[in-house]
């Protein structure tokens, strides 16, 4: 894995409305803003020096234990939109994050967020982080 890197407990990531997220009226269908989620996590991972894959190399899966979404304002294709997530909780076992999604400006709110996440091991069994990945455990740990 890459060194691990310190970052603020905020990340932004942006994302271009496609085509193929819309319904017929060129509205984003509501399934997108949790994958626009993943995006931003996973794009915040990698930038944090924990990419996934990297994670699973070493023998550490991390599941979405729960995803939420509230809807405020619609989006429609070929907009842009930033989404930006923040590190809510780390308990050493599980992580949740909390996710906001504006115009590039942060003056239309679209939608809020949040996931929540565990680590386990390839036997898909719990995982003290603390003991078997201690990179990451400390970055975790620095969020608190």
């Amino acid at each position: 894995m890459d060194a691990v890197k310190k970052v603020p407990a905020t990340h932004a990531y942006t994302h271009v409305v496609q085509y193929y997220e819309t319904d017929a009226m060129r509205v984003v269908h509501h399934s997108n803003y949790i994958r626009w989620m993943e995006e931003c996590r996973l794009d915040y991972m990698a930038g944090i020096g924990l990419p996934y894959d990297k994670m699973e190399e070493q023998g550490l899966i991390v599941p979405v234990i729960s995803a939420s979404c509230e809807y405020k304002a619609a989006t429609r294709y070929g907009e842009t939109v930033k989404i930006t997530s923040e590190m809510e909780r780390f308990d050493g076992l599980r992580f949740f994050l909390t996710y906001c999604i504006t115009d590039p400006k942060g003056s239309v709110l679209h939608a809020t967020g949040r996931t929540g996440h565990c680590f386990l091991n390839r036997d898909m069994k719990p995982v003290n982080v603390k003991k078997s990945a201690p990179a990451v455990y400390e970055v975790f740990q620095s969020f608190k």
